[in-house]
C-alpha cells in the first residue's frame, strides 16, 4: 500500500491510464470501464480499476505538474508493478497547424523544470515516449479516422508564465503545444523500463485564443481515451 495511493496490492492493474484531473479519472472509468470500481480516494485523487475489452486496466489522477505526477507514477511502478502508463490529458497548441480538439501524441518532451537538471547534474535528457505505444496509437488514431499530430510537446512548470514569448521559440523548433507533466512520466518511464506514452487534445490555442470550457475538459476528449485505450491493448505490456 502506497503512501498517496493507498490501494491494496493486486487492486491496481499493468495498464494505467493518468488523467491530471481526478474528475476525468471518474468520467473515464465510468464511460469505458466494465465492473469500475473506486480503489483510491486520498487527497480524492480517485483511482478506479475495471477491465476494457475483457482485459485490466486502471485509471487514476495526478494533479496538475510534474512533481505532483511523479509522485504517483513513482508509485504506480514501485509499489503497484505497472507496466504501462498512458497520460490522458488537455494541451494549448502553440502551432497553427493546431485547432482545438486536435489529438496530440508526443513523441518527446522539452521542459523549463529543473527537475532533471538536479537528477542528470546540468546535463539535457532528452524524455521520449515509448515507440511501441507511439506506433500503436497512431495505428489506433487512424483505425478510428483520426489524424493525430506526432510531435514534440513542452512540459512547463508554471501555467502562469512570465515569459510566454519563450513558446514562441520552442515553436520554431517544432514544439506544437504546450501541457505539464510529459516529461516527468517519460523520464520515470525510461529509469524503470516501463512503457509510457502522452495523448492530449488541445483545449486553448495560445495564438487564437480559442478554448474549451471547464466542464468540456473534464467530461469530454473522447477520442483521445479511445486511442489511449487501443494502443495499450495492442502493445504488450513490458519492453522487450
Amino acid at each position: 500500500m502506497s503512501t498517496h495511493i493507498g490501494a491494496e496490492p493486486g487492486q491496481i492493474a499493468p495498464r494505467v491510464l493518468l488523467p491530471g484531473d481526478p474528475l476525468r479519472a471518474k468520467w473515464i472509468a465510468e464511460t469505458y470501464l466494465d465492473e469500475a470500481t473506486c480503489y483510491s480516494t486520498v487527497r480524492n485523487m480517485l483511482g478506479y480499476s475495471g477491465t476494457y475489452r475483457g482485459e485490466p486496466i486502471s485509471v487514476q489522477g495526478t494533479g496538475m505538474g510534474q512533481p505532483s505526477a511523479s509522485i504517483y507514477a513513482s508509485e504506480l511502478i514501485r509499489d503497484y508493478d505497472v507496466q504501462q502508463l498512458v497520460r490522458v490529458g488537455s494541451c494549448g497548441a502553440v502551432s497553427e497547424s493546431l485547432e482545438v480538439r486536435d489529438v496530440v501524441l508526443a513523441i518527446s518532451a522539452a521542459t523549463d523544470s529543473s527537475m532533471n537538471k538536479v537528477r542528470f547534474e546540468g546535463l539535457d535528457y532528452a524524455a521520449t515516449a515509448d515507440f511501441g505505444l507511439l506506433r500503436a496509437a497512431d495505428q489506433a488514431a487512424s483505425a478510428l479516422g483520426l489524424t493525430p499530430t506526432v510531435a514534440q510537446v513542452f512540459s512547463a512548470d508554471s501555467f502562469y508564465s512570465d515569459r510566454p514569448e519563450l513558446l514562441t521559440r520552442m515553436a520554431e523548433y517544432g514544439v506544437v503545444a504546450v501541457e505539464m507533466e510529459c516529461n516527468a512520466l517519460y523520464t520515470l518511464a525510461a529509469k524503470h523500463r516501463r512503457r509510457a506514452l502522452t495523448v492530449c487534445t488541445v483545449s486553448d490555442h495560445v495564438l487564437t485564443g480559442a478554448e474549451t470550457t471547464a466542464d468540456e475538459r473534464e467530461r469530454t476528449f473522447a477520442e483521445m481515451v479511445a486511442i489511449a485505450l487501443e494502443a495499450m491493448l495492442a502493445t504488450p505490456l513490458s519492453q522487450s
